[in-house]
């Protein structure tokens, strides 16, 4: 079993071992490659000034995507190449986006300029129309606390897209993935001093190396552990990450029911469920910034157990399943059973996650999600909900409520929803239902907001949810 990471990093092969695999990718480019563009500051994700283009095989190709450089390990990285803001010049020249850039005078400081600088090549290389709103959407993630913005979205609207150097020009992939198949089936253990990190190649292992060692983290996206070891100087002495488990990363729909492996990113299932289910599309963006969605997997939200995650209350009130893959096979466990108690999963020892099978909700369905935080995007919670009712008529057949914020889990709220089944869709209704939500939840005060406020967001929720859903659907208020 090999001992080393293959990477390469703006076309040149790099294969690394020891202590420089448990190092985030912006401080190895930093303090080893001297590429000092890459810029750290919030160290957890937040302000895209540490923004780079990794590229993974795919269909015979490297597909690049921007993601935060910052909570990316080495370990995470095997058989990738990374494009830092040094290497999107060609013959010394800059590109369109640099260019852009510094004809619309869009830096002044200059310290977030090569996040942005990255991720308006990615955008310009992803074939999307250039619009205001675009370019928006794809520098959501990037702060700049220097120019106001509107120089920088006038940039991303001028770039030249169509002279924008092909990345398979800048770096022809074909030595890469000559070298990355050669390692596709091949396992690593990774050490250095008394630290481990495992890359298996299958469930299986994957499970019995859990099961083998306690206290054993899993890395699937690793944007809520990374932070973790960044900001709380934790050092976890067993990893295995499941960067190179094959089928993870797949998302396909049979039967009524979606099925997302454990490795398939936020931004993969926003995709795959555009237009289908538009309110999960629009909370997913408001999730996180594109470089956050193109690293953060839905079983990492899962695992990670917070009681404000942002993808839960859907899954709770759609009843999905989280499928376990151990050591003795496989089992399937309702997510509304999966919490014990705050960060306490019903996972075994030998246990991790495959997959998440999600019943796809019926267009009859009235669902609604909800996300309250002190800024529209990019921001940790402070309440958060999912509504869904089946309607016979005006008569409430059916409903599901869960709230995240306002317990050490995230709840389903069982009285409030027996309370609506049967009653007449009238805001009277739901105003008589917010007394009894108040009576299943038990919010604390923190630096998010107060218990009074969950409070009073728990109970106008619903109100919200009444002329939100009469307005949309056209159901006649009495």
């Amino acid at each position: 079993m090999r001992d080393y990471i293959l990477l390469y990093v703006n076309g040149k092969e790099r294969k690394l071992s020891g202590e420089d695999v448990f190092s985030s990718l912006a401080n190895y480019l930093r303090q080893k490659e001297g590429a000092t563009g890459t810029k750290v500051v919030c160290d957890e994700g937040d302000c895209g000034a540490c923004t780079v283009l990794i590229g993974r095989p795919r269909n015979g190709q490297i597909s690049y995507l921007p993601v935060n450089s910052c909570i990316q390990y080495l370990h995470q990285l095997d058989c990738a190449h990374v494009i830092t803001v040094e290497g999107l010049t060609l013959n010394g020249k800059l590109n369109p986006a640099q260019t852009a850039m510094v004809e619309c005078q869009g830096a002044q400081c200059g310290y977030c300029t090569p996040g942005f600088v990255v991720a308006m090549t990615a955008l310009a290389c992803s074939g999307r129309e250039i619009t205001s709103e675009s370019v928006k959407d794809a520098l959501t993630g990037n702060l700049c606390r220097c120019t106001g913005y509107e120089s920088i979205i006038k940039a991303g609207m001028e770039m030249d897209c169509k002279a924008m150097p092909d990345l398979d020009k800048l770096y022809p992939p074909q030595q890469m993935l000559k070298a990355f198949s050669e390692l596709e089936n091949d396992p690593a253990r990774l050490s250095f001093e008394d630290r481990l990190c495992w890359l298996p190649c299958d469930l299986k292992t994957a499970a019995a190396i859990k099961d083998g060692h306690k206290g054993a983290v899993i890395v699937s996206g690793g944007t809520d552990v990374c932070v973790q070891c960044n900001k709380r100087d934790w050092e976890p002495g067993v990893l295995i990450s499941l960067c190179k488990v094959a089928g993870l990363s797949l998302i396909e729909q049979k039967d009524g029911i979606i099925s997302v492996g454990a490795r398939a990113t936020l931004s993969q299932l926003e995709e795959f469920i555009k237009g289908s289910i538009p309110e999960m599309t629009r909370i997913m963006w408001l999730f996180g910034s594109p470089q956050i969605r193109y690293a953060g997997t839905l079983a990492g939200n899962i695992a990670n157990g917070s009681p404000i995650a942002d993808t839960l209350p859907f899954l709770f009130v759609m009843e999905a399943e989280v499928e376990l893959a151990g050591s003795r096979g496989s089992r399937r466990v309702n997510i509304n059973r999966l919490y014990k108690g705050y960060k306490m999963l019903d996972i075994a020892q030998d246990e991790l996650i495959s997959r998440i099978l999600i019943p796809a909700p019926d267009p009859s369905d009235l669902l609604k999600l909800y996300k309250v935080s002190k800024r529209q995007n990019l921001d940790i919670s402070t309440f958060t909900a999912a509504i869904r009712l089946k309607l016979d008529g005006r008569k409430i057949a059916s409903a599901k409520l869960a709230y995240g914020g306002v317990a050490p889990v995230v709840l389903r709220l069982p009285q409030t929803e027996a309370f609506l089944a049967d009653k007449q869709m009238e805001l009277d209704t739901f105003e008589r239902a917010a007394d009894v939500a108040l009576a299943e939840i038990a919010p604390i005060s923190d630096v998010r907001g107060s218990s009074e406020y969950r409070n009073l967001l728990a109970k106008n929720i619903l109100s919200r949810f009444y002329y939100e859903v009469t307005d949309e659907r056209a159901i006649a208020c009495p």
